[in-house]
């Protein structure tokens, strides 16, 4: 299981959050795997994301989000209707 981040880190990325436009949407079709991979290229090549969830209702909404936490290993920043901040710390250069 994997360690929370801290609230003030949290209101960093919060603030940092607020100019970004949404990168990925999650369609009609819903939370498919191609958009969890889209997701997660997006993620790694930027940290800190927002997608868009369209047409779905609040319920599905927050599923997407839990699927996305628990496959992606990433963090929920923040959530206000259709768009959710992710989070993801780069791996490790070694």
């Amino acid at each position: 299981m994997k360690k929370n981040i801290s609230n003030n880190k949290r209101k960093e990325l919060k603030k940092k959050a607020y100019a970004l436009k949404p990168i990925i949407m999650i369609g009609q079709n819903g939370l498919t795997d191609a958009v969890i991979n889209e997701i997660d290229i997006a993620l790694n090549a930027h940290e800190l994301i927002k997608v868009r969830a369209k047409g779905s209702d609040k319920d599905e909404r927050t599923e997407y989000c839990l699927k996305i936490r628990e496959k992606l290993n990433a963090d929920i920043i923040h959530r206000i209707g259709f768009i959710t901040v992710l989070y993801r710390p780069a791996p490790e250069a070694s």
